[in-house]
């Protein structure tokens, strides 16, 4: 069952002013297309400033897109504040990545957990209680968590409690943007194992962003990797990190400690990601990629299909 699912959806910002001539605009996100299915998860990758971020928004609802479709369990998003899309939040939950910007430190660990309960008016204070001491557990926390404050708890305790505040209201998607980038790999790979537990246990899907493939590898059945906001591979995750197929995401790969059934030489990346206010024209990653053509300078490629799930977006994959 696909719980998510992403049409051609497309965001823009307005930039500069517009005294001297027309305003130009910053494209964050350029017609991506990607689905969540339950139970299962779907990474997102590339580099600072491709678009994850803003998609993960896009997928939520807390920003809208100027072009294309966001569809949860089939049905079309509703608009931003209105009461549907406040039915609809309950069942699609964020999990951010800056914890003590994401928790009210005025607030117990227990009124953190509890208050998505309040907002959505889901039980009494008996049962929200009861709520509230069974995530702390199925997180990893004890019952003395419940009395402390976020700052009296580690980078790791307050992620478990994000997690837990973003499970209360039983959602069945979960968007999790970069949410161990801030903690220690020890750490990380503690939050990343309780991820999955959970999503065994409870079916959730999830949308998880980040910029580090090794985590992303982890957890994830399918991968999407986004260059300039745009879908430059998407298949199996055995299949994208065994046998990448754009240039970009070779890059990437061989940017990973050696693995079995990945590269074992190291691609250069050189140079930086244009700005997106003045996109390349042809293929965005065309200034970068040492194997470009001239139909590459000129020509944008198209997300092709190529096998069953597998697409790339690049001319020397379809005319090598």
């Amino acid at each position: 069952m696909t719980l998510l699912q992403l049409e051609k959806v497309s965001r823009r910002y307005p930039i500069g002013n517009t005294v001297f001539g027309s305003r130009k605009s910053l494209t964050a996100v350029d017609q991506v297309s990607l689905e969540v299915k339950k139970g299962q998860t779907t990474g997102v990758v590339g580099e600072s400033g491709c678009g994850k971020s803003t998609t993960g928004r896009l997928a939520l609802g807390l920003e809208q897109a100027d072009s294309g479709h966001v569809l949860f369990e089939g049905k079309e998003l509703a608009a931003s504040g209105t009461r549907e899309w406040r039915l609809r939040r309950q069942r699609m939950q964020l999990v951010y990545q800056d914890t003590l910007a994401a928790l009210d430190r005025r607030m117990t660990v227990g009124d953190l957990i509890a208050e998505p309960l309040v907002i959505h008016e889901i039980g009494d204070r008996p049962s929200r209680r009861q709520r509230v001491l069974d995530l702390l557990q199925a997180v990893g926390l004890g019952e003395h968590h419940r009395a402390l404050y976020p700052h009296q708890l580690s980078g790791g305790q307050r992620q478990r409690v994000v997690l837990a505040r973003a499970l209360a209201p039983s959602p069945s998607l979960l968007v999790c943007d970069e949410p161990v980038s801030a903690l220690d790999v020890s750490v990380q790979a503690q939050i990343v194992n309780l991820l999955v537990d959970l999503q065994q246990d409870l079916g959730l899907g999830i949308l998880f962003i980040s910029h580090d493939l090794r985590v992303v590898r982890h957890v994830s059945d399918r991968i999407v990797v986004m260059y300039l906001g745009q879908v430059v591979e998407d298949g199996r995750a055995d299949a994208v990190i065994d046998q990448p197929l754009h240039p970009y995401t070779q890059a990437l790969v061989s940017a990973m400690p050696r693995l079995p059934g990945g590269f074992d030489h190291y691609l250069p990346l050189p140079g930086e990601p244009p700005s997106p206010t003045e996109r390349p024209s042809g293929c965005p990653f065309h200034p970068r990629c040492d194997r470009a053509k001239d139909i590459c300078r000129q020509t944008p490629p198209e997300l092709l299909t190529l096998g069953p799930e597998r697409r790339v977006a690049c001319h020397l994959v379809s005319n090598p």
